[in-house]
């Protein structure tokens, strides 16, 4: 009996290291094949992004030289974004075929619009480019400044001045007076 317990352990020691290199073997297998689904679908992303991209240069040549609040550029971190300033942005969504146009504000992150199509994107951008635009106008009308009046400080009467001054005179001269006779006594 104490040989088919050292035979049964030994054959299971032998069973489970092979097994558990095997299982290691499909763990990194499996590993492998997530990673690269991973990478095809950020590369995916980044794909669709660039072809938003394109269909916006049309609108962004028109935006005057003058004008510098937009900067558009593809930013391909762990989440690829397609900068249209810097509150706004479009990210792809969750089943990474939808266009998902966002912009951060004090409260959080608002999605402006949400579509399958570029076209929808594309309006969705060009209406925020012209309400932008439209702010900084208003915002650079020079509205008259009313200049506040300024008021002449107030003149103190120099007759209380003076008269104030001749009676701490008056004082001071009567104190050394007094002063000088008692140290002559």
């Amino acid at each position: 009996m104490a040989e088919a317990d050292s035979t049964g352990t030994s054959a299971a020691g032998e069973l489970r290291p092979t097994r558990l290199r095997d299982a290691l073997r499909q763990a990194r297998i499996e590993a492998a094949d997530r990673t690269g689904v991973v990478v095809d679908l950020r590369d995916a992303e980044v794909a669709r992004l660039e072809i938003l991209n394109e269909a916006l240069d049309h609108l962004f040549a028109q935006i005057p030289e003058q004008v510098d609040l937009f900067d558009r550029g593809l930013s391909q971190g762990e989440t690829p974004r397609l900068w249209i300033d810097v509150v706004a942005h479009v990210v792809m969504g969750r089943d990474k075929r939808i266009y998902r146009f966002v912009q951060d504000t004090r409260f959080g992150r608002i999605v402006i619009a949400e579509s399958h199509e570029v076209a929808a994107i594309v309006d969705a951008v060009t209406d925020y480019v012209a309400r932008r635009m439209i702010e900084r106008e208003h915002a650079l009308v020079a509205t008259p400044m009313v200049e506040p009046e300024i008021a002449e400080p107030r003149r103190r009467g120099g007759f209380w001045s003076f008269m104030l001054g001749f009676l701490v005179g008056v004082i001071a001269l009567f104190g050394l007076a007094l002063y000088a006779s008692l140290r002559n006594l």
